[in-house]
């Protein structure tokens, strides 16, 4: 199961296996426990850039490829971390990146980059919208030298975390358009000037640890120069990053599909019972190694997705089609590893039941494997638009 010798970041995957090994299983089950945001292990990664990894060293970050990136979060998920806790910042700075003013680059990513300030929180998804972003209602008006904030966002993972939120919201009425994608735009918010004047923060407790959170505008004012890039454009800004994100989501999969197998197998390996290792039965074998060739498919295609992105090249059918399959083999490999440790699966401290919860997430966010069939049909089949 090693193909370290064909990885050209396996120095890196070594050195986010040591920083993993400072966190145990017993440091995930205890803050699952209460519900609570894992500090340590967020501030050990950014202390070691693996956070500004996709920040350009003129800026202070380590100015990897997403190939790099995807190293780093494969791993954290491959030695029984977990990356949620942080990996939306990897992809949502790319935004500001591309397409931020020289003053908000200067202003932002080299603080980014060294964990003075977090960038954790992406405010898009609404109750009334979901993923038809197009009808989001959350609106920005602009009112002299500021804009004014009304809305609602829900999903927000990390607000409570994170010292910025990049805020997508309407600025054109969408009946005032000439197409729905147009009159949205992108801001940086920062949160810590405005929580409690106009932006109110409530957790939701979910099946999983994942600090998620609806989020409300009430008034909200922001300086106009939180705008990014130019007003109504947001949407395709937003879009710009949405590759980047399936494709590290997708990483983080291959590494919880990894972690399921190495548990299942060396369990089947070391259990005996009627006198013989439950894996010498190919009841037992099965499974695992079906779930072991799922992963290997999925990891292909998330390599394929990886590098036509680094090297500039269309990648969306990649990056859909790898994050549908990456998370229906973690799934997979979830499920296989529960049904060898049987009763064992389900008790805390072999941290499958944890793990198991984590990634059944990635079927559903941060787009459902619905919408991703939707995608393939319509601009890889070429069949006619269902929605």
């Amino acid at each position: 199961m090693d193909h370290a010798s064909q990885d050209p970041h396996a120095e890196i995957r070594e050195e986010v296996r040591k920083l993993c090994a400072r966190f145990p299983g017993d440091y995930w089950r205890k803050l699952d426990a209460e519900r609570a945001y894992p500090t340590a292990f967020v501030t050990a990664l950014t202390e070691s850039g693996y956070l500004g990894a996709l920040i350009p060293e003129e800026f202070g970050g380590a100015g990897l490829p997403l190939a790099g990136a995807a190293a780093i979060l494969e791993t954290v998920q491959a030695e029984g971390c977990n990356g949620g806790a942080c990996h939306a910042q990897m992809y949502i700075m790319g935004t500001i990146l591309r397409h931020g003013s020289p003053a908000q680059k200067k202003e932002y990513l080299p603080k980014i980059a060294t964990g003075e300030l977090r960038l954790q929180a992406f405010g898009v998804t609404e109750p009334t919208s979901g993923t038809d972003t197009t009808s989001l209602r959350t609106f920005a008006k602009r009112e002299g030298d500021k804009y004014i904030v009304n809305g609602q966002k829900v999903w927000t993972s990390r607000a409570e975390h994170s010292d910025l939120m990049l805020l997508l919201a309407r600025t054109t009425p969408r009946d005032q358009t000439a197409k729905k994608t147009e009159g949205l735009s992108t801001f940086i918010v920062d949160m810590r000037k405005v929580l409690g004047k106009g932006l109110t923060i409530r957790p939701i407790r979910t099946m999983m640890n994942h600090n998620s959170c609806e989020v409300f505008f009430d008034n909200m004012e922001i300086p106009a120069d939180s705008l990014v890039g130019i007003e109504g454009r947001g949407f395709r800004y937003i879009l710009d990053g949405m590759n980047a994100e399936r494709l590290l989501i997708a990483a983080e999969c291959i590494g919880d599909a990894k972690w399921f197998i190495a548990k299942a197998k060396d369990y089947a390996i070391n259990r005996q019972v009627f006198g013989r290792p439950i894996g010498q039965n190919q009841g037992v074998q099965f499974p695992i190694a079906r779930a072991y060739a799922q992963m290997r498919a999925a990891e292909l295609l998330v390599r394929e997705g990886i590098r036509k992105f680094d090297a500039g090249e269309p990648c969306g059918e990649e990056a859909n089609m790898a994050k549908m399959l990456a998370a229906e083999a973690s799934w997979a490999a979830g499920e296989a590893c529960i049904q060898t440790h049987g009763g064992f699966g389900f008790a805390e401290e072999y941290d499958i039941e944890r793990k198991f919860r984590e990634t059944r997430l990635y079927q559903v966010a941060p787009i459902s494997t619905n919408l991703i069939l939707s995608y393939v049909a319509e601009h890889v089949l070429g069949m006619p638009r269902s929605y």
